[in-house]
């Protein structure tokens, strides 16, 4: 993937992409209020991602270069950390342009000087795919409005969309602190708190939509070698659009969701990639009920009155910070190449 040469912007509005023959226009959205992200009190345990100090603290010394460090080039508090997710997606939007031909604009619900951006015809109607981030705190309070649930319903019915589903991890729901700290202790990962409860606007938006999952938990997956995520377990025969062709693994990330199917009706969603679990990690109330994987990849085909598909993955597969390899490369390229 080469290097852009152009210059970085910011705080403009969007220029629409006119559709060109077998280049999908790709388009992520981040359902968070960057403000309420980044004003979380550092003091408050729980529900907040990490300030960018405590980052390089748990990190050292991978993050002791002045690039990260000096806090004259980048903030220390929250808001560093939420700037870790913008780089780390770069490379997927790199990735996609070379691919498609369109530049991939990253839209915020509120971003950082304030300005909300619902998810509207604005942000659909030049979009072929979506890839929708559920990486709002559920203590922040984003929900969908009808007019955005009625966008995104008029975005699936038009024939050749595909709507990408990544509501993040829901660690600590229980209310019982020693199952909350159990499932601290599987995922083993100090910078997430013991609760830290993600996607209430994509988990809204999927029950209006009709969609039967829930994500749940922060699940440490299986390696083979360090930080080398073992491969998924991949039903080849309900793939049968090819999204998982040419695909073995994802990337390594130390709590991922379990995307749990809440219906009996085997046709309505299929799971085509389950990521085995390390068990060889403390347990967690989901392998003590006899789990060793968990549902990573599920497909809605498109039927009824919904014309496009709709996936589900976790936003961490998208994301450099985590690794990448060709397999992680050719998801990228089913995902964002024509069907």
């Amino acid at each position: 993937m080469s290097e852009f040469r152009t210059a970085r912007t910011y705080n403009q509005n969007h220029v629409p992409r006119a559709r060109t023959p077998g280049g999908r226009r790709v388009s992520i959205y981040v359902s968070w209020s960057y403000p309420a992200e980044a004003g979380r009190n550092p003091a408050e345990l729980d529900n907040r991602f990490s300030t960018m100090t405590e980052v390089r603290r748990t990190n050292w010394p991978a993050y002791e270069d002045p690039q990260w460090s000096d806090p004259l080039r980048f903030q220390q508090g929250v808001a560093g950390s939420l700037e870790l997710f913008f780089r780390g997606w770069t490379p997927f939007q790199r990735f996609t342009q070379e691919i498609t031909g369109h530049p991939v604009p990253v839209y915020q619900r509120v971003d950082q000087a304030g300005f909300p951006t619902p998810l509207d015809e604005r942000v659909l109607a030049d979009t072929d795919t979506l890839l929708l981030f559920g990486l709002d705190h559920m203590i922040t309070g984003q929900e969908p409005t009808i007019e955005e649930i009625e966008a995104v319903r008029d975005f699936l019915a038009r024939e050749g969309t595909c709507l990408v589903l990544g509501p993040h991890h829901d660690v600590g729901a229980s209310g019982d602190l020693a199952v909350r700290d159990m499932e601290y202790h599987h995922h083993g990962d100090p910078l997430v708190p013991r609760q830290q409860r993600f996607a209430r606007y994509v988990r809204s938006l999927m029950r209006e939509l009709g969609v039967p999952v829930e994500n749940r938990y922060g699940l440490r997956p299986a390696v083979r070698e360090p930080k080398q995520i073992a491969p998924l377990s991949i039903a080849r025969d309900l793939d049968t659009r090819g999204w998982l062709e040419g695909v073995t693994t994802f990337n390594f990330h130390m709590h991922l969701p379990h995307y749990a199917v809440t219906t009996d009706d085997p046709d309505v969603v299929h799971v085509l990639g389950r990521q085995p679990i390390d068990l060889s990690r403390p347990p967690h109330p989901f392998t003590e009920a006899g789990n060793t994987e968990f549902n990573m990849f599920l497909w809605m085909p498109a039927g009824g009155q919904r014309a496009g598909d709709v996936l589900l993955a976790d936003s961490t597969v998208f994301s450099s910070l985590f690794g990448g390899d060709e397999s992680l490369r050719a998801f990228w390229k089913n995902i964002v190449s024509s069907k």
